[in-house]
This record gives C-alpha cells, structure tokens and sequence, in this order.
C-alpha cells in the first residue's frame, strides 16, 4: 500500500504557505502520495478556541519574523500579505469545488493562490482581483464563482472542517500520517521520519 500524508491548508495561512513549498519534494522523495484537504481556518479556530496570530500582536511580529527565516532557509520566495488577515472563504470553497468538479486543473489553482497571497501579493479579498490571478493562471473565473455557489461544495468545505476539528485540528497547516497528527511547517522534518517509518 503506498504512503499517504493528508494535509490540511487554508490559503490565508502563510505557515501553510511554506508546507506547500516543501510537502510534494518529501513526498515524492519517499514515494508517499499527498492527500489534500482544504480546511476553512477561521471555522477551525473558532470551534477549537485557538486564534490567528494576526489578532495577538506580539505572537504576530514574531511569527513573521520567524517565517521570513524559514523562507530563507527554504530558498523560496515570501512577502507579507498587506492584506493580510483575508477572509479566505471564498477562496477555500473554490478549492474544494476544483477538487470535486475539476481535479485537474486543482493544483492549478492551489499554486495561483498561494503565490497571488505570499510570493506577490495580491488583495484576495477582492472578487475582481481574484478573477485576475485565475485568469492568469488559465482559470475560467466565472465557471469557478459560479462552483463557489453550489451548496454540495459548501457543505463539503463545512464538513472537512468539522471533521477536522474532530480529530484534534487547531490550525494549518496540519499533517495526518495514519492517526498521528503533525502541526507546523516546521515539523515536517517529523512527517518525513513518520512516512519512512510507514514502509518499515
């Protein structure tokens, strides 16, 4: 059976961001499959009493800090959203519905967002702007709204965070090897032991 690593993301998070730039290159190393997840944080977070570093400030100064180390480290590209904090509903819906209706343009989409929030900065708070970065991207933005709508799409996005918060979810990213919960982008050295402790 091949491995499998589950992870949980939600664009607005610029930790998510770096597991993202780092997740496939370990998986691929270890011939591990990713299954993708897209969670809506700000549901998590409220259902778990956790909170953005965008409202502690002191935590907030730090952790950017913090990532723009990791960045460096990483050799990947990272600037601070302007915009930041996003309500990323919108953008997470639309993440499940390529998943369920267009799964092959579904990484397609993944990338565009990430790099419109964290490498160059886009307001994804902004329809039009969004409609933009898809278009870029290749993306037909009116078939995608038009998925954003659909009720099987929203109550699937609900559901992945509900499940989620279930099984002990607090933030993103989150990475699940079997049961064992990993959170952080700076445990993925972590995922990377526990993938190659599943085919021992």
């Amino acid at each position: 059976m091949r491995r499998k690593v589950e992870f949980l993301f939600d664009f607005g998070s610029p930790t998510a961001y770096l597991a993202y730039t780092q997740l496939p290159g370990i998986a691929a190393e270890r011939g591990a499959e990713i299954v993708w997840t897209p969670i809506l944080l700000g549901g998590v977070h409220k259902a778990s009493g956790n909170q953005s570093p965008a409202f502690v400030p002191a935590k907030g100064r730090w952790m950017f800090g913090d990532i723009s180390k990791w960045a460096k480290r990483y050799g990947v590209p990272f600037e601070m959203n302007p915009n930041f904090p996003v309500n990323t509903i919108a953008l997470m819906r639309g993440a499940v519905a390529m998943q369920m209706k267009m799964p092959d343009q579904f990484l397609t989409y993944v990338d565009a967002m990430y790099k419109a929030m964290w490498e160059k900065p886009r307001n994804l708070g902004d329809p039009a702007e969004v409609a933009a970065v898809l278009k870029e991207a290749g993306l037909d933005p009116e078939k995608i709204f038009a998925m954003v709508g659909e009720q099987d799409v929203k109550d699937k996005l609900k559901a992945n965070s509900d499940s989620a918060v279930e099984r002990g979810v607090f933030g993103a990213p989150t990475f699940f090897i079997g049961d064992e919960m990993f959170f952080g982008q700076d445990r993925l050295e972590f995922v990377a032991e526990a993938l190659e402790a599943q085919a021992a």
